[in-house]
């Protein structure tokens, strides 16, 4: 005889069906949420080397920082020394140049000129003085003129100081100069 099935066997297979569902679902949930614990562990290890790294470059640069304030207070040192180089070399240079000066002073004076003050303001000389004639004057002009020591003379002011005219006091400005070296007179040729 045949055999007949009357169990529910339909119901069987969809409560297994449901339960394989569950359970692959049930699977999938908990791989995926362990690779979303993994991928958030991975990410926040990343982030905290990272701020490692952040806080170390940080360092560095506050290190670079001060170094460089360092830096900057030496050069400024530096430029406070060279320039006072400068200075003490200018003033060693110049310091035969007075000698020169008064010693040329001496020399271009002609007979019948008196000097009364004489006053130095950076390479500018003022001389005031007295001169028997205005050709005195002039002559001691043309004498500054051709004077290695001293150019550009330029008569300020000049009086007379008799009644006859003979008699002259004069303010003359000329600059201060130096001869010129070797190298200098090479260098115009």
């Amino acid at each position: 005889m045949a055999q007949i099935n009357l169990l529910p066997w339909r119901e069987e297979l969809r409560k297994e069906q449901t339960n394989q569902f569950l359970t692959m679902t049930g699977l999938a949930l908990m791989l995926t949420a362990s690779i979303i614990v993994l991928v958030h562990m991975n990410i926040s290890r990343m982030i905290d080397h990272q701020k490692s790294r952040n806080n170390i470059l940080q360092n560095e640069i506050k290190q670079l920082d001060v170094q460089l304030l360092k830096i900057k207070g030496l050069e400024d040192t530096k430029e406070k020394l060279l320039s006072r180089m400068e200075i003490i070399q200018s003033l060693q240079q110049k310091r035969p140049q007075i000698v020169h000066l008064f010693d040329e002073i001496v020399k271009t004076i002609p007979e019948g000129l008196h000097i009364t003050e004489i006053k130095q303001t950076a390479n500018s000389i003022t001389i005031d003085g007295v001169a028997e004639s205005n050709g005195r004057v002039s002559a001691y002009m043309r004498n500054i003129d051709a004077s290695e020591w001293m150019t550009k003379p330029r008569l300020q002011v000049i009086e007379s100081t008799r009644k006859d005219g003979r008699g002259s006091k004069f303010i003359l400005v000329a600059q201060q100069s130096a001869p010129k070296t070797d190298e200098e007179q090479a260098g115009e040729l």
